[in-house]
């Protein structure tokens, strides 16, 4: 990665390119013209290039730096690469600079800029800062990647790439230029994580959860099985969801890292938490569009079902989401991943989660005087059993949950500490039981490898396997 000048009066710095939680390093070449001023960008969508041009333009002028009275054109290149995001903006006015001398020609060599201008030529944090700094020390070994302040915390968190935090375009010019030192490294932050739920957690005993539901709720963590809970309101069912996540054992290894860089696309990092190292929990309200629940928008974000990744999706009233939003969790229930094209780009996101339907008993949800008719009830049901029933082996109906400070009288002393180390044991047996295939958990088997290595008489008009609800 160097900055040596391709031809005449042409600069080369680098840049990074985000398509969903896959980062490229790019080239950013800046050549300045002899004819009428003007400024072209050639390589992103040109319903970004105007913000572009208008950003990095008053951010130079704003801070104090020369602004070229001819024409201008950048190139980003590979001209295959799908580029889209503010993060551009950096590397242009790095690449514009050192085009009209400002900068030396070589000072920006074996570094990425990564960062957003503001008009007034301040740095500003960008989503998927994570991925950008991985795919920089990939790209080079001894790469230094230049952020806004903000995004020191998260970019800090990965090894082996020097981290140049920046306050401004004018401070970043001047380190360049040998003017003052680079901005102090500080060491790395220690990237607090907060738990599944985001608040105190009142554990499987203080919700008075009965033995039978911890069970259930034990057997689901263990096995990655999907859960249907049918109760009034007032049953808690996110409050069960967020206990079935904290079951759950921290991530590990590939896994954390790609919870991390799934959040870090998101923007939901920060200087409080860094690092993803426990499962998330995810609970989406009915009314979300089915592009917030796949992914989408600018740079192919992760929707809710990405975001659950290693962690439990939670659908309360799931018959009050709308069909098509249900329909767009058959590919990550079947296949643990979402694939989206947008623009000419595709995009993958790894979705592998536990799913956690909550619905009332019946429309009204009043069991004491209902009057819901059965052909009502059952139209009410089919809106998630007729189109997710079929993933859901385990159903359970619960009753109204409330605090409590009594634990229950349960095998093995403190409740909750054991159903945690039953879950880790379950899944240790599962992982040397399931070692030289392709599954983890048993919820990761395949139906027709269930019904072939563990057939069961009239499993197919029975609902064995939840084939029925």
């Amino acid at each position: 990665m160097t900055t040596s000048l391709p031809g005449p009066g042409v600069a080369l710095v680098h840049g990074a390119a985000l398509t969903g939680i896959d980062a490229q390093i790019i080239q950013v070449q800046a050549t300045i013209g002899t004819g009428a001023p003007g400024f072209a960008i050639i390589g992103v969508p040109s319903d970004g290039t105007r913000k572009i041009r208008d950003r990095v333009r008053a951010a130079v002028l704003n801070s104090g730096l020369p602004w070229p009275s001819a024409g201008i054109t950048v190139g980003l290149g590979p001209a295959s690469l799908f580029r889209r995001g503010c993060g551009l903006d950096l590397p242009i006015a790095v690449a514009i600079l050192t085009a009209i001398g400002t900068i030396p020609a070589r000072a920006a060599a074996g570094h990425v800029f990564a960062a957003e201008l503001g008009l007034d030529g301040r740095l500003r944090p960008v989503h998927g800062i994570g991925p950008v700094v991985a795919a920089a020390a990939v790209h080079n070994e001894r790469v230094t990647a230049v952020v806004a302040a903000q995004n020191w915390p998260e970019a800090a968190a990965l090894p082996g790439v020097t981290i140049v935090p920046g306050e401004s375009l004018r401070e970043v010019a001047g380190w360049l230029r040998g003017e003052h030192p680079s901005p102090s490294v500080l060491p790395a932050p220690a990237g607090r994580t907060p738990g599944p739920a985001g608040q105190e957690d009142p554990g499987l005993s203080g919700l008075g959860v009965p033995p039978v539901l911890r069970q259930v709720l034990e057997a689901s963590a263990a096995g990655g099985h999907h859960l249907c809970l049918t109760g009034p309101p007032g049953a808690g069912i996110p409050a069960l969801a967020a206990e079935l996540a904290a079951l759950l054992p921290d991530l590990t290894g590939r896994e954390a890292a790609e919870v991390t860089a799934l959040h870090s696309a998101a923007g939901l990092l920060g200087a409080e938490r860094a690092r993803t190292t426990q499962p998330p929990l995810r609970v989406p309200h009915h009314s979300v569009t089915m592009a917030a629940m796949a992914g989408g928008g600018t740079g192919i974000r992760p929707g809710e079902a990405a975001l659950a990744h290693g962690g439990v999706l939670c659908l309360d009233d799931a018959p009050d989401f709308e069909r098509a939003v249900l329909n767009v969790l058959h590919q990550p229930l079947r296949d643990h991943e979402i694939v989206l094209a947008r623009g000419g780009a595709t995009a993958r996101f790894p979705a592998r989660f536990i799913l956690v339907a909550g619905m009332r008993p019946c429309p009204c949800g009043d069991v004491s005087v209902c009057t819901c008719t059965p052909a009502r009830k059952r139209r009410y049901r089919a809106r998630v059993t007729g189109v997710l029933g079929a993933w859901m082996p385990l159903r359970v109906a619960v009753a109204p949950l409330h605090l409590t400070d009594v634990t229950g009288d349960w095998p093995g002393g403190d409740a909750d500490v054991g159903s945690a180390a039953r879950v880790a044991d379950a899944r240790d047996r599962m992982a040397h039981r399931l070692s030289g295939t392709p599954w983890r958990r048993n919820g990761d088997i395949p139906r027709h490898e269930l019904y072939r290595s563990y057939p069961v008489p009239g499993a197919g008009q029975t609902g064995v396997y939840g084939d029925t609800f």
